[in-house]
């Protein structure tokens, strides 16, 4: 059976492109891959609280939210196979793809696996992730108003995020492991101009404090020439050294940019394959919101729906 469309990813992106996919009768096969230890629905099935999605004035927990949009989906028949994509065929038309070794063939897909937050790979830092260390301060950063928090990394996404973090926070520590930033000028100028934001230099996290209290209450540190640790108090980590998009099994097929992002034309889901769209993290390197992956997985499962009725396949 050749289906009308396959969305591959089932966060915020790929349930949106479901929804709209299924309401227009397209009859989409999401296969919904597997995160967190074996649960689909991406990275909000790992984030407690969620207070910046419009429609939930009380916030809403991730995994809540994911069940309502998993929920919407079914409602208008989306059908679910709960597998990892292993590998594509975007070569020849209808696309073939294969989960678990079964083989699914579709007239058009649309990609939104999603990206995932690199972390520091520290035990105390997995155990206290929604306790106070967190890898979004757009996200996260209004839990700690007027605290003290720390910003690990030295790019322009970590100064990003020191300088957001800046305008609700007493006071934002960059801790960075060398002795100078990879940030562009304009950046660094305006964080190390800022009243409330200060730096640790060549400095590395070895322990988040306090996993035995079950929140954030400092940070060991080592100075990474001295070799000397320090204990740091701070209410909050936020881990800013980068984002890994779920590409691996695109990039011999879809155009990416040198981090793996799948590239689309210019205001549209449009891949470099007719008929393959992108929607959500996989492609977006600068937003990376629910709201914003949800938008677009509207336009990817609209752009679906038009490019099937202009070659006659709905």
């Amino acid at each position: 059976m050749t289906e009308k469309v396959v969305i591959i990813g089932s966060g915020p992106a790929g349930l949106t492109a479901a929804v709209y996919a299924a309401r227009a009768n397209l009859s989409p096969l999401c296969i919904e891959g597997l995160v967190s230890g074996g649960i689909p629905g991406g990275q909000l099935m790992i984030t407690t609280e969620v207070e910046n999605y419009p429609g939930f004035p009380e916030g809403i927990k991730g995994p809540e939210l994911m069940k309502l949009f998993r929920d919407q989906a079914e409602r208008f028949k989306t059908r679910f196979v709960t597998e990892d994509v292993e590998r594509v065929d975007l070569s020849k038309h209808p696309f073939e793809m294969w989960a678990n070794e079964k083989r699914y063939e579709a007239h058009s897909v649309i990609v939104a696996t999603g990206a995932k937050a690199q972390w520091l790979g520290l035990e105390s830092e997995q155990l206290l992730q929604n306790r106070g260390v967190s890898a979004c301060a757009t996200c996260d950063g209004f839990f700690f108003r007027d605290q003290d928090v720390c910003v690990v990394g030295g790019g322009d996404s970590a100064l990003e995020e020191a300088l957001y973090l800046a305008g609700l926070c007493k006071s934002v520590t960059v801790i960075h492991r060398r002795d100078e930033l990879r940030a562009s000028k304009i950046m660094q100028q305006r964080a190390l101009e800022h009243p409330k934001i200060s730096f640790l230099w060549d400095t590395e996290v070895v322990e988040v404090l306090d996993v035995a209290k079950g929140t954030v209450t400092g940070l060991r540190l080592r100075n990474r020439k001295t070799g000397a640790e320090q204990e740091h108090p701070t209410q909050g980590l936020f881990v800013a050294i980068g984002h890994v998009p779920n590409t691996a099994v695109f990039r011999d097929c879809l155009d990416h940019d040198d981090k793996g992002y799948l590239i689309t034309k210019p205001g549209t889901p449009e891949t470099n394959v007719d008929g393959v769209f992108a929607a959500g993290d996989v492609q977006d390197r600068m937003w990376r919101q629910a709201v914003t992956a949800a938008g677009s997985g509207c336009a990817a499962a609209i752009a679906a729906e038009r490019w099937l009725s202009a070659k006659g396949l709905t």
